[in-house]
């Protein structure tokens, strides 16, 4: 789904990876992570896509609401999962929104 509800600015993480051969319990965490996230102050949405490049954006208020979900104790176990077992590589990306535009075919 694309979240539409946004206005900017606002703040986008965009986390690329690439999995490893050994995803057991991946997508139980991603499930918990994203659960989770919804919970955090300042969370406004994400977005993902998977194939052989995985692609989740999650949009955020502002830079200090990034940091405090870094920041947070389940999110910090997963990322250290997913360095020990099911990445072979992730960048992160932290943009500022400054303008947007769409379009949907009715």
């Amino acid at each position: 789904m694309i979240v539409n509800t946004l206005e900017p600015p606002y703040y986008a993480v965009i986390f690329t990876s690439i999995l490893s051969n050994d995803i057991s319990d991946y997508q139980k965490t991603a499930d918990r992570m994203e659960e989770l996230a919804k919970l955090q102050k300042g969370f406004l949405g994400i977005e993902s896509a998977r194939n052989e490049i995985g692609i989740t954006v999650s949009y955020w208020e502002s830079l200090d609401d990034i940091i405090a979900w870094k920041n947070n104790i389940e999110h910090t176990e997963a990322r250290n999962l997913g360095r020990e077992k099911w990445y072979k590589k992730y960048q992160v990306r932290i943009c500022k929104v400054e303008r947007e535009y769409s379009f949907k075919d009715n």
